[in-house]
């Protein structure tokens, strides 16, 4: 039976002792969050953080209290009798066959494969492109309930092993294992603490290179600070301690280091990134050079630079210097001084390049949706890709120099995934695989428009809907966003995106600044002390829905994850009466002290720091959720949602922003934080728990929106 909210208030929980319910200032009720006396003083500015002592997430006063809150959070999620009918319909929606675009090794060809409902995908191989298919690694047979994630494989140039990585419970720490796959069979190869890491094997096959961190204190696994990557050379059949180091830099303790070895088994490439999240610095090690000396190609961090190939002694690198959208230039090692442009910089924003064939793929962004063009090594455009019809994302174009046919995937909003097989001399794209799914795509339309923000920019959005709807402001609405480091939103498809929209709801994406949509003054046009434009571009995209008539106020949900939980934070802060409902998850909150956990220290270059200067901190200041929830206001319906394994944005974030808002709202709507157990900052997360997320998200919406699910929906 469905709970009244004056009978929810009163209703009994087991909290531990001392956590009895009591009374916020509004009428929802919630366990009890000791304000302390905590300040910091910030260039002669005095602020107070009275949930500072929910920064000790293993303490058992804060494992109280989050006990508490979750049993608070699913008695009102689970007293939505729309719960249980949104589960079931988005089981059966994702029960269906997945693949990704195969890629291969030599003779080997790899791809994963999901039934429809295994927690994890398998990787499957075969010998020779239409081989009988085996497995290769079960992900599944890792855990019983599915939280661990085979999260990278890097195999040998002869094809002879897999080296690959398995993240536990979302946590970003990687374990390394090497695979013999002629055998299936585990070598004895076992290294851990490696974070953000890739493998990069030498041409012998018997070597190869990856990072790891010291092993951290006791205690701060989950929390501790990430300081001093190194590049370590390991030697198959040996164990981790044997391992010797390659690359360091103890003169610069929070760079990236991220190596790569050229196909023609003659350069290490070393990406060097202090945190940045466009420019960093480019160099090689000569693979003949016992002192592994390095060259510095491009050191001077003002710009980015990716290797794309090389041939010979000459380096092929997309860039952005001397052109923010990027281009593509040709460097001899000899002469590094003199770099040739291959291919220009155009209007459109150069997102990546590909190899195979002897050909590049150059995918560019026109408004948000992909374009890929096909040049040789010289810049000769060949060709544009067909693409089907509509607004689409397409990733692939990744092969060998003698390959004559490359894969590719292509997606959008309303369009599943599908694979394409490319035929590099015609030109020629065929239907690979499609996938079948409990989805009548033709019934649903993406749209897109664009508005003006606060200060006149143009910005493009894209409206996903049901075909036929009447603009009368009656459609309960999701409108999404990022607005940050560099990172495009672009189509893609999800099941639980087209179970919202065959809920009747319509779903927008606002390609805010911040990201690279259109290059990297978009980027720049949101970071920093740029950051304002962001929260106000998602604000005007909010009011030119409501304006259109595709919404209304009562009947507009935001949601954002990570730095768009941030996004969240400081839109629920600054218009607490714009929205109808809030889905903030894993959510960047104090952005006074965000760089003192986990790999926050990396976010500077991006955000800034409050300690770093008096400008700084008033930017931070001005926007940070944490420290901007005022006491007294009238806050939507808002569900905080963070993991206990979040070892990227640290759960705190989300603790302290929930603590805060209870106790500051003053209206009825509900202030909820759930905490998912076993995972971490979305990645790695099994089929169960992501369609326990979203049942529990789309049924908040459905209470909080007033939304009646269609009679067809089951």
């Amino acid at each position: 039976m469905k709970k009244s909210l004056a009978a929810f208030a009163l209703t009994a929980f087991i909290l531990a002792p001392g956590f009895a319910i009591v009374r916020a200032a509004g009428a929802f009720a919630y366990p009890p969050a000791p304000r302390g006396t905590v300040t910091d003083n910030y260039f002669g500015t005095v602020v107070p953080d009275p949930y500072r002592w929910l920064e000790n997430i293993d303490a058992p006063q804060t494992l109280a209290w989050e006990r508490a809150e979750q049993r608070l959070t699913r008695s009102y999620l689970d007293a939505i009798p729309a719960r249980n009918v949104i589960a079931h319909h988005l089981r059966t929606v994702a029960n269906y066959a997945k693949y990704s675009a195969p890629s291969h090794v030599k003779n080997r060809y790899f791809y994963t494969y999901n039934s429809g409902l295994q927690n994890q995908s398998v990787l499957y191989a075969r010998v020779g492109p239409r081989g009988k298919p085996y497995v290769l690694i079960d992900p599944n047979k890792f855990s019983k309930d599915g939280t661990v994630a085979l999260s990278d494989t890097s195999v040998s140039w002869n094809a002879a092993y897999m080296a690959y990585a398995t993240q536990t419970a979302g946590s970003d720490w990687q374990h390394w294992r090497v695979r013999n796959l002629a055998t299936n069979r585990d070598l004895s190869d076992d290294l851990v603490w490696s974070k953000f890491s890739s493998i990069a094997w030498f041409a012998d096959n018997k070597r190869f290179l990856y990072e790891r961190y010291p092993k951290p204190a006791s205690g701060a696994t989950f929390k501790g600070a990430l300081y001093n990557q190194k590049v370590y050379l390991h030697r198959l059949g040996t164990p981790e301690s044997a391992d010797t180091l390659y690359y360091a830099r103890p003169d610069h303790k929070d760079w990236f280091l991220g190596p790569q070895t050229t196909m023609d088994g003659r350069y290490v490439v070393m990406s060097i990134s202090g945190g940045d999240s466009v420019n960093n610095r480019l160099g090689y090690i000569d693979v003949r050079d016992p002192k592994h000396a390095m060259h510095e190609l491009f050191w001077k961090n003002d710009a980015n630079y990716s290797y794309v190939d090389n041939v010979g002694s000459t380096f092929y690198i997309q860039t952005t210097l001397h052109a923010p959208n990027g281009r593509v230039i040709a460097v001899n090692l000899n002469d590094p001084a003199h770099p040739r442009t291959i291919v220009a910089q155009d209007r459109f924003d150069l997102q990546s390049v590909g190899t195979a064939g002897h050909r590049m793929f150059l995918n560019y962004l026109v408004d948000a949706h992909s374009a890929v063009r096909v040049v040789d090594y010289t810049g000769h455009v060949i060709r544009t890709v067909a693409f089907p019809p509509g607004l689409g994302d397409a990733a692939g174009f990744n092969g060998w120099p003698d390959d004559t046919t490359v894969y590719y995937s292509y997606s959008g909003w309303t369009t599943p995934p599908t694979i394409f097989s490319y035929d590099i001399a015609s030109g020629r794209s065929t239907l690979y695989l499609r996938p079948k799914i409990a989805f009548d795509a033709s019934n649903y339309t993406t749209k897109e428009i664009f508005y003006k923000s606060k200060d006149g920019t143009r910005v493009p959005m894209m409206i996903s809907y049901h075909k036929g709807i009447k603009l009368d402001g009656s459609h309960p609405t999701i409108l999404y966003a990022y607005g940050g480091f560099d990172i495009a939103m672009t189509p893609y498809f999800s099941t639980f995106l087209s179970t919202w929209m065959q809920m009747g709801g319509i779903y927008a994406v606002a390609n805010i600044r911040g990201g690279s949509e259109y290059g990297e003054a978009w980027h720049h046009a949101g970071m920093r002390a740029n950051k304002q434009n962001v929260f106000d571009d998602f604000a005007a995209a909010a009011r030119y829905l409501i304006a259109q008539g595709y919404t209304s106020t009562p009947k507009l949900a935001i949601k954002g994850e990570s730095n768009g939980g941030l996004l969240m934070g400081a839109s629920v802060t600054q218009h607490p009466d714009l929205f109808g409902a809030v889905l903030a998850g894993v959510g960047v909150m104090d952005m006074l002290r965000y760089d003192k956990f986990t790999v926050g220290n990396a976010w500077i270059p991006e955000y800034g720091c409050s300690t770093c200067s008096a400008a700084q901190f008033k930017t931070l200041f001005a926007y940070s959720p944490y420290a901007n929830v005022k006491d007294g206001t009238v806050y939507p319906p808002t569900l905080i949602l963070t993991a206990d394994h979040d070892d990227r944005v640290f759960p705190a974030h989300s603790l302290k922003f929930a603590a805060a808002m209870q106790h500051a709202q003053a209206g009825p709507a509900p202030i909820l934080l759930r905490v998912e157990s076993k995972a971490g900052h979305g990645h790695g997360m099994s089929i169960d728990q992501n369609i326990d997320e979203y049942s529990d998200m789309y049924a908040f919406l459905v209470k909080n929106l007033h939304m009646t699910l269609p009679s067809s929906f089951k």
